[in-house]
């Protein structure tokens, strides 16, 4: 397999416009990337672009601060699905997570997960903003409840994805969750870097220098 069939091309820039969209869509075709991520508004959008064309659509959720009560979280969720939404990126409760509320944490991630329905949820934790211990059990809250994967980061936030803290998430969620990495992946090697330390998703708005990095080797 390519890097590229790992990558998610992303823009969730607040100034993104439509044109922006179709050409991430556009060269997500090209490049045979894995999915595009967007905001939940732009989902309709890249629906109607990539009709067909087996890329799949990863739309955000509470992004990026995480903060939104739950039921708007849940009501995201049924939105972006309908849009046509493949995948769920939803934000943790990070000032929760940091409160030691765990249980409003899994709740809040169980509310998503039930209206993604059989779509799969990915929990971005904010790794940055995490000590290492809070970081295994938002791992833990996230398979609990019911999490297919766990997600380093915003890219919006205080630091972003690195292999050691990769290594970290595989060792808490083993099989039992996928991980992906986003936040500060802009090349090819860094993003080789991440899939071998155990990642199984790329998140990143690079994707096309990081295919490109990979034919040049």
């Amino acid at each position: 397999m390519t890097i590229a069939s790992y990558i998610e091309h992303t823009n969730l820039k607040p100034d993104a416009v439509p044109a922006d969209i179709l050409q991430l869509c556009d060269e997500a075709k090209t490049n045979r990337f894995a999915a595009v991520c967007v905001n939940s508004g732009y989902v309709s959008l890249a629906k109607k672009e990539l009709q067909g064309s087996g890329v799949l659509i990863s739309a955000v959720v509470a992004f990026p601060l995480g903060a939104a009560m739950t039921a708007a979280k849940a009501a995201e969720t049924d939105f972006a699905v309908s849009a046509g939404a493949d995948e769920i990126d939803m934000v943790m409760a990070i000032g929760r997570a940091k409160a030691g509320d765990w249980d409003y944490v899994r709740r809040d991630v169980e509310a998503v997960v039930a209206a993604a329905g059989s779509h799969p949820v990915k929990v971005i934790l904010e790794t940055g903003l995490l000590t290492d211990e809070e970081k295994k059990e938002a791992c833990r809250v996230a398979v609990t409840a019911g999490a297919a994967y766990v997600k380093t980061s915003t890219g919006f936030g205080h630091g972003g994805a690195t292999a050691a803290d990769i290594r970290l998430l595989r060792t808490v969620v083993g099989t039992a969750a996928k991980i992906k990495a986003a936040g500060g992946i802009r090349d090819y090697a860094a993003a080789k870097a991440m899939l071998d330390s155990g990642a199984d998703r790329i998140g990143t708005s690079a994707g096309i220098a990081i295919a490109g990095g990979e034919r040049d080797e």
